[in-house]
């Protein structure tokens, strides 16, 4: 049996007990967070079957793995300097150097990622400054697709995220559109989930891929933003700031036996009335 230490905050489990964590986040009607739930007034489910929360923690302190993905198709060519502009400043307020790994990715006809994990502010913040749209020269040169968004999200994930612990999240800074990926939308969203990954997705410069990164959004636990008018790209990335630094995390050991490896739902409620909660709907359960 696991043993927990002083309020429930760091769980101590043998390395055969396998824990089935979720990262979330809980807001009220007119959408602000909530702080200050107690372990007892969540309940969670596993593909319908009620489990027991075995630990839980308001702490926010976990090391944080984020990915920047930046669309430098030619569609976002006039709001480049904005997403630039907002990312560093998102990072230089979120990154902490002790603690967290941050990474940079683009893709329009190409995936690449321009700087891997590091804690330094230095070189992310050298590496978005050349993050930009293609040159002429290389459209010459361009053959197949030409906004990878699938790829970009199942190669960060997959070669990248999944290899870390703690909580991890990718933030997409796109108009949505997707041209050329061999990877499909469910395999770029199965890529995030199997990687505990939460996305974030920021639409900039148009409207015709709201619904795909709605659904990644959704689907992984992370949020989905509107940059309009009303609400600028740097409100936006305060708003995920604020998220990031208000998560609950929480888990449980699954009472469900596994026979076959498989994605299992999962559904995390408040008992409070009003609250809705943001985690991600499934979970990768691996036999061994």
């Amino acid at each position: 049996m696991p043993t927990l230490r002083a309020q429930d905050a760091e769980p101590v489990f043998s390395s055969a007990v396998k824990v089935v964590s979720i990262i979330a986040s809980v807001r009220d009607s007119q959408g602000r967070l909530i702080h200050d739930l107690a372990k007892e007034e969540l309940t969670v489910s596993e593909n319908g079957v009620p489990q027991e929360i075995r630990y839980f923690s308001r702490d926010t302190d976990l090391p944080l793995t984020l990915g920047i993905l930046v669309d430098t198709s030619m569609s976002q060519e006039k709001v480049m300097s904005e997403e630039r502009a907002a990312s560093l400043r998102f990072i230089d307020r979120v990154l902490r150097e002790d603690k967290d790994q941050f990474f940079i990715g683009r893709f329009d006809m190409s995936v690449a990622f321009p700087q891997r994990l590091t804690a330094s502010r230095d070189k992310l913040e050298k590496a978005l400054i050349f993050v930009d749209t293609p040159t002429r020269a290389e459209l010459r040169r361009q053959s197949g697709g030409g906004t990878l968004l699938y790829d970009c999200v199942a190669s960060a994930s997959k070669d990248i995220l999944a290899k870390r612990q703690g909580r991890k999240a990718l933030i997409i800074l796109s108009d949505g559109g997707e041209n050329g990926s061999d990877t499909t939308l469910e395999d770029s969203i199965n890529a995030a989930q199997l990687a505990d990954t939460m996305i974030y997705s920021i639409l900039f410069g148009g409207t015709e891929g709201r619904g795909i990164l709605q659904k990644m959004s959704k689907e992984t636990g992370g949020d989905y933003f509107e940059v309009t008018k009303k609400k600028s790209i740097m409100e936006i990335f305060d708003t995920i700031q604020e998220e990031l630094r208000g998560q609950y995390s929480l888990g449980y050991v699954s009472s469900l036996p596994v026979r076959i490896s498989e994605f299992r739902n999962l559904k995390l409620a408040a008992k409070r009335k009003g609250l809705t909660v943001q985690c991600r709907t499934r979970y990768w359960a691996e036999r061994t």
